[in-house]
């Protein structure tokens, strides 16, 4: 018998999109964030307004691209959509806020920093943010919509970049590589090294370190 071919890759389309566009007779963003895990670093946040009429070829969620691939995008992405705004919450404002109160104040940042102002937002996931415009949330969102697809790859290469600076500033970490994240570098050079300011210090492992100092 022969095997049933696998169901093909879904690929995000502009379909939310469309139809929030024709319901609020306006400009509609995509939202989405990075670094709401790591154990340092700030968290941020991309929106995009697409131009549906000149899309970048290749926008997926940023999870499924390369980094590679998401370098690329990101000048295509920035050069070509009607709109694009990054915004970070800093270490210290994930202390004093919570990491979810600190991720929608870098969406808030990121829309507020687009050219164009949105009427609406499509936001990935299902937590409804306090944003500047009305908004709609998408479970998997950066797999279904472009525009939240297009935010995830920016919001990614932003944060990246930064990670690689805070690497330089606070060398032993390994932040280039993990970029702030659960790994065995990272664990060993706490350890060793201890935390530094970049280290988000209510963080369970974090401040299990820094109580048996």
């Amino acid at each position: 018998m022969a095997k049933a071919p696998a169901n093909p890759k879904a690929f995000p389309t502009l379909a939310l999109e469309t139809v929030l566009t024709q319901r609020v007779n306006g400009p509609v963003c995509g939202v989405d964030e990075a670094g709401r895990g790591p154990w340092a670093g700030p968290v941020s946040a991309a929106a995009v307004i697409l131009n549906p009429d000149d899309l970048p070829p290749g926008i997926d969620d940023s999870k499924a691209l390369t980094e590679k691939r998401r370098a690329a995008l990101e000048p295509e992405i920035k050069a070509r959509a009607v709109a694009w705004g990054v915004g970070f919450a800093s270490v210290e404002e994930i202390e004093e806020l919570n990491i979810l109160h600190a991720t929608g104040l870098a969406m808030c940042r990121a829309i507020e920093a687009l050219s164009v102002q949105p009427i609406a937002a499509l936001v990935d996931g299902n937590y409804r943010f306090k944003l500047p415009c009305e908004i709609q949330t998408v479970v998997g969102g950066d797999g279904l919509s472009l525009s939240i697809a297009a935010a995830s790859i920016l919001a990614k290469t932003a944060r990246d970049r930064l990670m690689i600076e805070l690497d330089a500033e606070y060398p032993g970490y390994g932040f280039a590589g993990h970029k702030g994240y659960n790994a065995p570098v990272h664990q060993a050079a706490l350890k060793t090294l201890g935390p530094c300011p970049a280290h988000r210090r209510s963080w369970g492992p974090i401040k299990a370190l820094l109580e048996e100092a």
